[in-house]
């Protein structure tokens, strides 16, 4: 069997997730790539080929001139589109092109909840600096089709939105901004895998933000099972966009029992939460994902363990300058805790302040069955390690 990978940069879901899951299948990989080179570098063994990947058309030709596909797929926000296109275009299992739209373009997706009935939120698209008459303050500015809190600020008065726009479409000329009102609450993520009948739900994350008004994930710790009425609501707003295909990762707060989404990556949870959900849960995820794209039904139970607990901690910087010290890879046991430490940034790489997730400086995963331990152990690694910043 051909399975045709769609990738932007190498990343540690197809490094470590979904090329191994793929190879225990038995399932030949295709990288189809607009970084060829760093993605040899990566994965000598695997077939790349170079292919203009954001434009769907692309994608289809290099496809049809080459091997027979079997299933088309990508773990990428950005490409989640081509790839709906493309595999329908074979007639090949795949995410419905109109829901990976919705999710991608963050003024469709308010546009949809609200036609639908579900969830009504101000937002507005912008082109240019300017503050819409009627913005309700405290408000967000953001890409509309943005990811990892790039460019996301909260602004509290027009001359802020104006500041902050114009700041923003002079690093992105030509991008269309949103501005939408800002959601209080307890930040959540629900973490889903369907194969267009059934839908299983992985649990999801209570996410901790940097202090405002930038949207740093600075840590996430697992949360088994959200309350029911929580996950209904979440998941009728998922229905709303037409979600229910493959992996989805839904980030959405909660204030006074109500659930309202901030944004659908309609992919599996990035940034090594899906490592550690693999791990965490006993259960092959990165094969489940792929068996539905190859056209195969999830079981009924996935036979997912339920009593773990996890954290995940990024430490990050909080100046520009050089990395000149920082901790190596680790991976140890301690009171039953099993903790991972990755770097994600080399000594003696200089770096702006990005105020985004670019700021991490490495990921601490961190997973047992006793959160206190857990937390115990996450807290005493990071207190026993350094990581040195010079201008």
């Amino acid at each position: 069997m051909r399975l045709y990978l769609l990738a932007l940069n190498p990343t540690d879901a197809v490094t470590e997730g979904f090329l191994p899951a793929a190879a225990r299948l038995g399932v030949d990989v295709t990288v189809l790539t607009d970084q060829p080179d760093a993605h040899r570098r990566f994965h000598p063994d695997v077939e790349i080929l170079e292919c203009d990947v954001r434009d769907f058309r692309a994608v289809i030709t290099r496809v049809s001139t080459h091997h027979e596909p079997d299933a088309v797929f990508t773990n990428s926000d950005h490409l989640q589109t081509q790839a709906a296109l493309a595999a329908a275009y074979f007639g090949l299992p795949g995410k419905d092109w109109r829901a990976t739209l919705r999710c991608k373009d963050k003024a469709e997706m308010r546009r949809r909840l609200a036609a639908a009935g579900v969830d009504t939120v101000w937002s507005a698209e912008l082109t240019e600096p300017v503050a819409p008459g009627d913005a309700p303050y405290p408000c967000v500015v953001k890409p509309r089709e943005g990811v990892a809190s790039e460019d996301v600020v909260l602004v509290h008065d027009p001359e802020e939105l104006v500041t902050h726009t114009k700041e923003i479409l002079g690093r992105r000329p030509g991008a269309v901004l949103v501005v939408e009102e800002y959601l209080p609450g307890d930040l959540f993520t629900l973490e889903t895998l369907g194969d267009g009948q059934v839908r299983h739900v992985l649990g999801g994350f209570h996410t901790e933000l940097s202090p405002p008004p930038y949207f740093i994930e600075e840590r996430l710790t697992f949360v088994p099972a959200h309350p029911e009425p929580v996950v209904a609501q979440v998941l009728e707003q998922l229905d709303a966009l037409g979600v229910g295909f493959g992996a989805c990762h839904t980030e959405f707060v909660v204030h006074e029992g109500r659930a309202r989404i901030i944004e659908v990556n309609y992919r599996a949870i990035g940034d090594q939460c899906d490592l550690l959900l693999a791990r965490l849960l006993r259960i092959p995820l990165f094969e489940h994902i792929l068996r539905t794209h190859l056209g195969e039904p999830l079981p009924a139970d996935l036979g997912a363990r339920r009593d773990g607990a996890a954290r995940l901690e990024y430490p990050c910087a909080d100046r520009a300058g050089v990395l000149v010290g920082a901790p190596a890879a680790t991976e140890v046991d301690v009171d039953g805790v099993h903790l991972t430490y990755r770097p994600l940034r080399a000594v003696g790489e200089r770096h702006e302040l990005y105020r985004t997730n670019r700021d991490y400086l490495g990921v601490l995963r961190a997973t047992g069955t006793d959160q206190p331990a857990v937390d115990r152990a996450v807290a005493d690694f990071l207190a026993e390690r350094r990581w040195e910043i010079q201008p």
